[in-house]
């Protein structure tokens, strides 16, 4: 049998992690010995809570960063900033991302701009700036996709798109950045119901497309990208449906 693995000593940084599925990932990442940057827009309580949190289990082990992705400049400052922290980074998790209904009579440039630049520019920047670090150490780096990347949720005509290209981005990095760094992504199913609502009648309608009939939760994704950091050195170019089953047969 093989010995338990472990990140000790390894810094990860995800993106978008104050709150959510990526504050869950913060805390797997965490429990399983990484130092882990905690990334924020705007979200500065529930990241600071995060790091106290996870600081009382283990004095320096998470700090946060704070960087607005959709300004491209400063995404080699909060990478740079967060490798200065330990003087490395052996992980990234892109899961930072836009998400709101785009109805063709209601798209606008500035919708584009932030859920393209969200979901697909910032991840190309971000992995840009950090392959360096993730060469040196043979690091890992994650994309947060999602099923409606394969097939399209209705009045989603941005979203759609921008996470269809971001699972090309994922394979094409894979490829690009081999050997040295394994690029993997994870696609969630229904995790969260949106934060702004959900019909009762359409919640239904989502749970009778699961084979499992119920939602997801954070850790179940979590989970997932654990695998594919820790246990998963002959995995690159992959991308992994965390869906209880929805997208067989799509």
């Amino acid at each position: 049998m093989s010995e338990p693995r472990n990140l000790d000593g390894q810094v990860a940084l995800v993106t978008g992690s104050a709150v959510r599925v990526g504050a869950a990932i913060v805390r797997e990442l965490h429990a399983n010995g990484a130092s882990v940057a905690i990334h924020y827009r705007s979200s500065r309580a529930p990241a600071d809570a995060l790091a106290d949190e996870l600081n009382s289990l283990r004095d320096d082990s998470a700090r946060t960063f704070q960087a607005d992705l959709a300004d491209t400049p400063k995404i080699a400052g909060l990478i740079e900033a967060c490798a200065a922290w330990k003087d490395r980074l052996d992980i990234v998790i892109n899961n930072a991302s836009s998400f709101y209904p785009t109805p063709i009579e209601e798209v606008t440039e500035e919708a584009w701009e932030d859920l393209v630049g969200s979901n697909l520019k910032a991840p190309l920047f971000v992995a840009k700036a950090a392959a360096p670090y993730l060469r040196e150490a043979c690091g890992s780096l994650i994309n947060i996709v999602d099923i409606h990347a394969q097939r399209p949720l209705k009045d989603h005509l941005i979203y759609g798109p921008a996470k269809a290209g971001l699972a090309m981005l994922t394979r094409s990095l894979a490829k690009d950045l081999g050997p040295d760094i394994r690029v993997n992504g994870v696609s969630p199913g229904a995790i969260l119901w949106p934060t702004d609502g959900m019909e009762d009648a359409a919640k239904a309608s989502i749970l009778k497309q699961i084979p499992l009939k119920r939602t997801g939760t954070p850790e179940d994704i979590a989970g997932c990208v654990l695998y594919l950091v820790r246990d998963a050195d002959y995995v690159t170019g992959q991308i992994i449906a965390v869906d209880g089953g929805r997208s067989v047969g799509w």
